[in-house]
């Protein structure tokens, strides 16, 4: 009896892996073994990066809020707290996007805070 290998299902595995190795460099695209390593590696940064993310986003928010807040004569620590005890109730995304493209409403929100 005739050995069955399922080509079939190798070669639409093979063509997967090298589709999303697209775009990388040399033999890293189209070389099979090297291919399925850079992807394997890259898969795995990625879902690594997709915590990253959120943290260096909370980070940058956190920054733009502080240099808001200092304009008006306040430290950010103050400010979150002031925020919090007036129970206002405003992330820091939202707060970091009004400060940046509403600086008006920003000053509004800092200095209901402030009294």
């Amino acid at each position: 009896m005739p050995r069955s290998v399922n080509a079939v299902a190798s070669r639409a595995r093979r063509k997967k892996v090298l589709k999303l190795a697209k775009g990388n460099f040399g033999s890293r695209s189209n070389v099979w073994t090297v291919a399925k390593n850079t992807v394997e590696k890259g898969l795995g940064y990625a879902y690594e990066h997709r915590a990253l993310k959120k943290r260096e986003f909370r980070g940058l928010w956190i920054q733009r809020i502080n240099a808001a807040v200092r304009a008006q004569g306040m430290t950010y620590s103050e400010f979150m707290g002031k925020l919090h005890a007036k129970g206002i109730e405003l992330n820091r995304k939202v707060l970091a996007d009004l400060a940046m493209n509403q600086p008006k409403a920003f000053d509004a929100i800092v200095k209901s805070v402030q009294e």
